[in-house]
């Protein structure tokens, strides 16, 4: 991995770790300033905290017994009215600790010496500059609208028996189910195609959101940045330990999403990048989601044969259909 791009990451970590703990110590602090009492009581238990260890300490086994136990009492009685004061309030002792985005490593990026999953994908979105992957917050299967497509059946209009509605619930089950299941050596890959608009680019965000919720990685990269970084790498006489790493994790990462495929300018290099990763990916089990504005005939017409059998063989083609979402939210917006 590059150090300049390992260092900013853990820059980054250091920083939103530094903000989760201010912004625990100003919220106890505004509210100790509503609520002196509980100031109070935390002072008690502090100074009552230092006499116990002193005596622990300092005192002879017989007096120390003695003076643990009358000050466990004490404790007992303190954090009992200081826990019924936030009650009051409507807050417990969990309110004041910090609210780290990562819940496993405390955002420190390791679990004991150990990466932790959250800083090697921060790590990869860094490496990769996936734009995309900062919209997974807001374009995730809970926010999936159905709404923007038409429950009416309409088989010369949208090609399919299906109306949009039902054919793209089927598409988010299948998606879902995919999401879940990448370890599975009889689950197939997917294949979006359809016109732009249609959903294809969320849907891909959903999973990649629901992906990593499970703690495994993801690259999101267009096919037109990702088959250039390729054939650059091939091509590069003096190549860098990182940028062999950079590499051979498009071949090992959990999931690789490709967007926009049929959008960059092919050529006999990047036809040989691009058949390489299917089939290295195919070989290791390792899932891969593609988009495309293509039709399937389509594609076959503008890639080899041997790139095209390995989308019938070992992907799930799903046909988006429908209107173009883009144009009816500027609709509603009027």
């Amino acid at each position: 991995m590059q150090s300049s791009v390992y260092r900013k990451v853990e820059r980054d970590y250091s920083v939103k770790r530094q903000k989760a703990q201010s912004d625990a110590r100003h919220f106890k602090k505004n509210v100790y300033d509503e609520n002196p009492k509980l100031a109070q009581i935390e002072d008690k238990i502090n100074k009552i905290s230092l006499k116990s260890i002193k005596s622990r300490i300092f005192s002879d086994d017989f007096t120390r017994q003695i003076e643990q136990e009358n000050l466990t009492l004490q404790l007992n009685k303190l954090n009992k009215e200081y826990e019924e004061q936030l009650a009051r309030i409507g807050l417990s002792k969990r309110d004041f600790e910090p609210k780290y985005e990562c819940t496993k490593c405390n955002d420190t990026g390791y679990i004991g010496n150990k990466m932790c999953s959250c800083f090697n994908q921060e790590l990869i979105n860094e490496s990769f500059k996936q734009s995309n992957m900062f919209k997974i917050k807001d374009e995730n299967f809970e926010t999936f609208d159905f709404g923007y497509y038409s429950s009416t059946n309409d088989k010369e209009k949208y090609g399919i028996e299906k109306s949009p509605l039902e054919n793209i619930d089927g598409i988010r089950r299948l998606a879902y189910n995919f999401s879940h299941n990448l370890d599975d050596p009889q689950q197939k890959n997917l294949l979006f195609t359809g016109s732009t608009g249609l959903g294809k680019t969320f849907l891909a965000n959903c999973v990649a959101a629901e992906v990593l919720k499970s703690g495994k990685s993801v690259i999101y990269q267009t096919a037109p940045i990702l088959l250039d970084k390729m054939v650059d790498y091939k091509f590069k006489f003096n190549k860098t330990e990182a940028e062999r790493e950079e590499y051979d994790k498009i071949f090992d990462v959990d999931l690789l999403i490709i967007d926009d495929l049929g959008t960059e300018a092919m050529n006999g290099a990047k036809f040989s990048e691009l058949f390489n990763i299917l089939n290295t990916r195919l070989l290791k089990n390792k899932k891969i989601l593609i988009s495309t504005n293509l039709t399937p005939q389509e594609i076959k017409r503008e890639y080899e044969e041997r790139i095209f059998s390995r989308f019938v063989g070992d992907f799930m083609i799903c046909r988006f259909v429908g209107e173009d979402i883009r144009i009816l939210k500027k609709k509603l917006v009027r």
